[in-house]
């Protein structure tokens, strides 16, 4: 095994190298996120274990352009000292796969790793959600319409994705407001801001309106009409 591990806390960095390195595992250290988004860009590694707060580049963003760039098949684990249920979201949304929290132990760390590749390692086919010609990429997180590379919040991101995970049906404002903000929504009717966004995004400049509003119910996305 090839392993990049992107930390900045040498002390950190040298206790995760000697354990993987008297395992057989190659590591490559790199204490600067512009530095190791170089590496990760430049070799074929089997994992990457990658700190969140970086001189040169942090790692969310690291995270973030490392998929933009195509590696969607690396596995990520992101090391960090923040635990609440928002960072870990965030992380998962730049595009790691699993998330460790510091302190923790170099074995957990070591079989997390392990099943992240084999994972990694069964063949995939690309997991792409279509509806006409709106198409959303469940790897890239990236969603098109006609073609044209869609510019969506985080936030939009998330609900685009569980009305295409379940077109036709519709999905209630409870589901969609559990998904985003768990059992404590916020005051204020929020959704709707972010169902005009999205709706904007998918919608404004196309003749064929995919999203529809099922009043007093939710949305729902569907190519025919609402009946």
């Amino acid at each position: 095994m090839r392993l990049l591990l992107i930390e900045d806390h040498r002390d950190i960095a040298a206790n995760i190298s000697e354990y993987f390195e008297t395992r057989g595992t190659t590591v490559d250290h790199e204490i600067d996120g512009r530095a190791g988004l170089r590496k990760a860009l430049d070799v074929p590694y089997d994992a990457i274990v990658l700190d969140l707060m970086l001189p040169g580049l942090d790692g969310l963003a690291l995270c973030r352009q490392l998929r933009q760039a195509g590696r969607t098949r690396v596995p990520v684990l992101m090391l960090t000292a923040k635990d609440l249920l928002e960072d870990k979201i965030e992380g998962f949304e730049a595009g790691a796969d699993d998330y460790l929290v510091k302190p923790f132990s170099l074995a957990e760390l070591d079989v997390r790793l392990k099943a992240l590749m084999r994972r990694a390692s069964v063949p995939q086919t690309p997991r792409i959600l279509t509806l006409a010609d709106l198409s959303f990429d469940l790897d890239t997180l990236e969603a098109h319409r006609g073609g044209e590379l869609l510019k969506l919040t985080p936030t939009t991101r998330r609900i685009l994705m569980l009305l295409m995970q379940n077109m036709p049906r519709v999905v209630t404002r409870a589901e969609l407001e559990r998904e985003l903000w768990g059992d404590e929504p916020p005051q204020g009717d929020f959704l709707r801001a972010h169902m005009h966004a999205l709706r904007t995004a998918i919608d404004k400049n196309f003749p064929v309106k995919l999203l529809h509003t099922i009043h007093g119910t939710g949305y729902r996305l569907a190519a025919d009409p609402v009946r």
